[in-house]
């Protein structure tokens, strides 16, 4: 079987219509997108929508290492890498997904634009016989180029990324392949053509507005540059998914859609304004050096559902009727899965932290996680780490993880740290920390998450003040 593996980076969940109740879904087909209150504004995405009609969706699907490189060293390697990786180069000494399956006999193709997969020898394109960077969205973070510079939509970046692999796609149908296409869109700066802006704010013109990884008003940014920041991730969102099914219409159209699974997956949201205004991935304050430099710090950033509770799904060929899986599910988990959907073994003796799902799509019995972490890379105070790019930064604070449960969230970080509990069921949007209501249950989780860390061998200065509460 072949597979395409589609990520879409800061794809939020809550933004999808297959993950939203009956009631949003109705409230937004009576009413214009710009109308709906945010907490319930969904992006126009036929054809994900479509795609998620013949695909097993999984409802409990978390990242594990966050954010960008990092999910990606899960998904290449099938470990939780937040245990022993910061954003750095994959060790030579990593087995990839693409290794395995150019191996088998696979041909193994890659075309992204997130743009980490190559810089400072990050190797992360190991394993593909065709490997294509497109480069662009390296060219668009200086935002001194405006989007009339642009004089169609396929000069913007999912675009040309999309139909580039529509290119490989016509050299390579021919034989058995695996194909990962990576989009950063909608990854910040969010500057889409203004007429996928105006379906979510009338006057949509952008530009665009970057986010302060901080609580946007006491970064100085105003109700205005929020709704302006949401419209036009919305609207990228919504160009994003009309080249997904550009590629769903390539693979019917080379006559291999029957002989092809599609799996799509992101490795993280956005938080745009919820939880007293955060506005960002985490939160980071600049300072100055002795030297009178500016600098930056990382403060505690709590990753909440917002940020790591994702998106995924798994279209097999044969598949007509949509399943769902509600069981917990980890970006780890997403190796091994692809090699089990292209009947791949893993090498004798080698040992992941992932096991396969692949089961839930083919309607074989299976079972889930009891409990996923999802995490920034391990780290203590005063240490000088890459985290969200390439610039090293300080961080000032323990970084809280978090561990989901069944019915339970809890955000931990370190032995006499504030703890965050929430009873998802009934309160999904993090509103109410009952931590303190609940010890018994904060212990239990706690103890798992130090059980965890211990079985993936954990360095023991990391491990130290995160063994107690």
């Amino acid at each position: 079987m072949n597979v395409v593996l589609i990520v879409v980076d800061t794809l939020r969940r809550d933004r999808l219509s297959f993950y939203r109740d009956e009631a949003v879904r109705e409230l937004n087909q009576s009413r214009k997108s710009y109308e709906v209150p945010w907490e319930d504004q969904l992006a126009y995405t036929p054809s994900l929508d479509a795609l998620a009609r013949r695909a097993t969706v999984f409802d409990n699907y978390y990242a594990a290492s966050f954010p960008t490189m990092p999910a990606r060293g899960d998904y290449s390697t099938g470990k939780m890498c937040f245990s022993y990786m910061t954003w750095e180069p994959l060790s030579r000494g990593e087995l990839t997904m693409a290794d395995a399956l150019a191996g088998a006999g696979y041909v193994t193709a890659g075309v992204v634009d997130t743009p980490f997969y190559q810089k400072n020898g990050y190797g992360y394109d190991r394993g593909f016989r065709y490997f294509k960077d497109m480069g662009s969205q390296a060219n668009y973070l200086d935002l001194s180029l405006p989007n009339n510079a642009r004089y169609s939509e396929y000069e913007f970046c999912a675009p040309e990324t999309f139909t580039e692999a529509e290119k490989v796609l016509e050299r390579i149908y021919t034989e058995k392949f695996f194909l990962l296409i990576d989009s950063w869109d909608p990854h910040e700066p969010w500057d889409p053509p203004e007429w996928y802006g105006r379906r979510y704010k009338q006057d949509y013109e952008g530009p665009a507005v970057l986010p302060p990884y901080s609580y946007y008003q006491k970064a100085g940014l105003t109700d205005h540059d929020l709704e302006v920041a949401r419209a036009g991730f919305q609207g990228e969102t919504t160009m994003v998914d009309r080249f997904i099914g550009r590629i769903v219409e390539r693979l019917e159209t080379l006559g291999v859609a029957e002989d092809t699974a599609i799996v799509l997956v992101s490795d993280h949201g956005f938080h745009f304004g919820e939880h007293g205004g955060l506005f960002g991935k985490m939160i980071r304050e600049q300072i100055r050096s002795f030297a009178g430099d500016p600098m930056e710090d990382w403060l505690r950033s709590p990753l909440y559902e917002e940020l790591v509770h994702v998106p995924m799904m798994i279209a097999l060929p044969d598949q007509r009727q949509q399943r769902r899986v509600s069981d917990l599910v980890s970006a780890a988990d997403l190796m091994p899965t692809i090699l089990d959907l292209a009947g791949v073994e893993l090498p004798e003796g080698l040992r992941i932290h992932g096991r396969s799902m692949a089961g839930f799509a083919r309607g074989e019995p299976a079972k889930g996680r009891e409990m996923v972490v999802s995490a920034v890379p391990l780290m203590n105070p005063g240490q000088d780490l890459a985290i969200v790019d390439s610039y090293y930064r300080v961080v000032r604070d323990f970084q809280p993880a978090t561990v989901t449960v069944p019915d339970w969230s809890m955000l931990y970080s370190a032995r006499g740290e504030p703890v965050e509990l929430y009873h998802l069921a009934s309160d999904p949007r993090q509103q109410k920390n009952v931590a303190e209501e609940n010890p018994g249950i904060v212990r239990e989780i706690h103890g798992r998450y130090v059980e965890l860390l211990r079985e993936l061998k954990v360095a023991p200065h990391l491990l130290e003040p995160r063994s107690e509460l």
